[in-house]
């Protein structure tokens, strides 16, 4: 039996993850499915649209067999520490398969881009000439890869896949990447074919558009529901800033005189997009900015980044039948803590988890706002 792995964010989950899903179970009929999952902030510096609760349950319902969560504190960082804690849970989970999208569909040239950055010696140099020369870093990343290689990779989903590849033979982990072609643009705001971009729907959904032709049904049922946009935590954000104006640079990814800017925009932006393409540079991508800006929100400090450098535990927000009886097969050979209850364990880390909860909860309506926060520590996993 194959133990497949997928990292996804299902922000929210649309036709491309179901299509994702089935491609794994037509190449892989006899197969188990463990999804890492982002929480309620996502890599992009976002706010989840659905809890991560909901998007558990829309997980087990469309065909995955286990949901491990991907923590705040590795959840909303740049590729390769969003990467790094990815492949640990998937490696401590026995997982022998990761599944990605990529745009190009070619394993063999992404391998060979990740084995480069390891051993080609010229690879940081190269990408820290670019850095110095104020381009950002995804740019200087693949300007170094196709200065070396002569190939040239500039899409999301494949610059992650790198990472992941990368993580795994950092980690010697015994998993085998394969990639899915992806078919749409990640970071188009069109609404294309029935497989378009989550990007493209969360924007439909931020202007009051039908995102119906788009998401499967049961996805559907949970957009009904109040949905959280990242612009509606602007306030908030802005009243961190505002009193703490003297010390942004104490959060993390707040680097290199990027408060300055801050300080000059804060009072005449408007929303969370209109602060970030102000303060927005060659240097400083939309995404960082975004990423950015949550660790602001969050409180997320600089010095508080650095205790977590890898996975403290294995928390699983769901499961069916399948899923059940594997973990019971694998959970004494597993060397990190595998959590089903928040007080399991005493950590930093999974109290970050709740305060994030925190935040993400204050835009609703107070019993709802006091539901969300008790579901961070009441709640067990899900199971289907």
């Amino acid at each position: 039996m194959r133990r497949i792995g997928i990292i996804c964010e299902y922000n929210p989950f649309h036709n491309g993850h179901l299509y994702h899903i089935n491609k794994i179970k037509e190449i892989f009929p006899d197969s188990i499915i463990i999804l890492v999952i982002s929480g309620n902030f996502t890599q992009r510096g976002e706010v989840s649209l659905l809890n991560k609760w909901d998007k558990t349950e829309l997980a087990l319902e469309y065909g995955v067999n286990i949901v491990v969560e991907l923590p705040y504190c590795f959840a909303t960082q740049s590729a390769d520490i969003f990467a790094h804690a990815s492949i640990q849970l998937l490696s401590s989970l026995h997982v022998d398969t990761l599944v990605f999208g990529s745009e190009t569909n070619d394993i063999k040239k992404l391998t060979l881009l990740a084995e480069t950055q390891i051993k080609n010696k010229e690879y940081n140099k190269l990408v820290q000439k670019y850095l110095e020369e104020g381009i950002n870093y995804p740019t200087a990343l693949s300007k170094a890869l196709f200065e070396i290689t002569g190939k040239k990779v500039d899409k999301p989903n494949d610059i992650l896949g790198i990472s992941y590849i990368r993580e795994i033979l950092l980690q010697r982990a015994e998993i085998e990447p394969i990639c899915i072609k992806r078919n749409n643009d990640y970071n188009s705001i069109e609404l294309n074919d029935s497989m378009t971009s989550a990007s493209s729907i969360r924007y439909a959904l931020s202007h009051g558009e039908s995102v119906h032709a788009y998401v499967p049904k049961k996805t559907e049922h949970y957009l009904q529901k109040k949905l959280h946009f990242t612009n509606d935590y602007f306030s908030l954000l802005k009243f961190i800033i505002l009193t703490h104006i003297d010390e942004l640079d104490k959060y993390q990814t707040v680097d290199e005189g990027i408060e300055n800017r801050i300080k000059k925009y804060i009072v005449k932006a408007v929303s969370f997009d209109d602060l970030i393409l102000k303060v927005k540079t060659k240097r400083y991508t939309y995404n960082k900015l975004s990423r950015m800006f949550t660790h602001i929100l969050c409180n997320f400090t600089k010095e508080e980044a650095l205790q977590f450098r890898d996975i403290e535990y294995i928390r699983i927000l769901g499961f069916d039948l399948i899923g059940k009886q594997y973990l019971n097969q694998i959970k004494k050979e597993i060397d990190v803590p595998l959590i089903t209850n928040f007080s399991s364990i005493k950590s930093n880390m999974l109290d970050l988890e709740y305060r994030t909860t925190c935040v993400y909860a204050s835009i609703l309506d107070e019993q709802d706002k006091i539901k969300m926060i008790e579901s961070e520590y009441k709640n067990t996993p899900i199971m289907k």
